[in-house]
């Protein structure tokens, strides 16, 4: 898609981001900005996300000092859907260390729908990624726990130590994801026919549904990619959540397979991790400098918020966050 940056100049930054000012003062732009788009159509695959006002559009970026910066809609309430995977994924590692998660999963994009089965026969049954269906349902069978009360634990105490905050359940959400999941339940039991989940398949996919069906908002998710931005610590409440290996596991991942088969696009154009979600969720990671949470539910033909790309993209640039930005080497550091 056309992420409508053209007229937005290219800053190149090292260490930290500006100061707090330039930040709001940008941030309200970049709203400006994105909020004049009206493509993409809210989700209706799961007909209670359909209910979503396609106007609500909500910026944050939180900052590695503990800063936060808000614009619009950014306390209203939704579904994190996949961008849960993320975190998940980062839990594990915590968990279980580099290589084992590595041998499980992989990192390789598909290039395929994100709930593709094509993807699982071509490759022997190995999950290619954590960030496509059969690479979660995979990920949440692994995290701790011998019942199904105490793996659901695990993934929502790990996800709220993200958040700073206890997130809850949208249980409406959930009934609905849970009468319609079809789809992940075979292919959590095509895992299983390959020996890749161990756990009963239907309990991991129920996890898995009420993992996707927790409550976040825009403020949230900057928190948590901020988290992941600072080494694994959480900048609001300083409490470390994973180490900061770990993080640099999950921003790789992020990198590759984030926004699905259009995660090449979004690289090259934001220079970003980052991880979207169907409810218009949308999380990038500044590595050592921010998190960026949008919430705008109009969606691409991928299933990525199209306002938050926008946005996203505008900051990026404005604040010289792009990782493969650089400026000419002058010898001598003289100009």
């Amino acid at each position: 898609m056309d992420l409508d940056v053209d007229g937005v100049g290219q800053a190149v930054g090292t260490g930290a981001v500006p100061a707090g000012p330039r930040i709001d003062d940008l941030l309200v732009r970049a709203h400006e900005h994105a909020a004049r788009h009206r493509e993409g159509a809210v989700a209706d695959y799961i007909p209670i996300l359909a209910d979503a006002d396609p106007e609500a559009f909500g910026l944050c970026v939180a900052d590695v000092e503990g800063g936060l910066h808000e614009r619009g809609d950014t306390r209203t309430a939704f579904s994190i859907q996949s961008i849960s995977k993320a975190f998940v994924y980062a839990l594990l590692s915590e968990a279980f260390g580099h290589e084992r998660v590595l041998e499980v999963v992989g990192v390789n994009n598909t290039g395929l729908a994100f709930d593709s089965v094509v993807a699982i026969e071509l490759n022997d049954g190995h999950p290619m990624n954590p960030m496509v269906n059969a690479g979660a349902l995979a990920t949440t069978a692994l995290m701790p726990g011998d019942t199904a009360q105490e793996l659901w634990d695990a993934v929502r105490d790990g996800l709220s130590r993200f958040a700073g905050r206890a997130l809850e359940v949208d249980h409406e959400v959930y009934r609905c994801e849970a009468a319609t999941n079809h789809r992940n339940r075979a292919i959590a039991q095509l895992l299983e026919s390959y020996g890749r989940i161990e756990r009963d398949p239907l309990v991991v996919v129920d996890v898995y549904t009420r993992q996707c069906a927790l409550r976040v908002d825009a403020r949230d998710l900057a928190v948590m990619g901020a988290t992941l931005a600072d080494g694994g610590v959480n900048p609001v409440t300083g409490e470390r959540v994973v180490s900061a290996d770990v993080c640099r596991d999950a921003l790789a991942v992020l990198a590759a397979s984030g926004l699905y088969e259009r995660s090449g696009e979004w690289l090259f154009e934001i220079g970003l991790p980052g991880k979207s979600g169907v409810a218009g969720g949308l999380v990038t990671v500044a590595p050592g400098k921010a998190g960026i949470g949008a919430y705008a539910p109009r969606l691409d033909a991928a299933g990525n918020s199209v306002r938050g790309q926008i946005a996203t993209a505008y900051l990026s640039r404005a604040l010289g966050l792009n990782v493969f930005a650089s400026d000419p080497h002058v010898p001598g550091g003289k100009p």
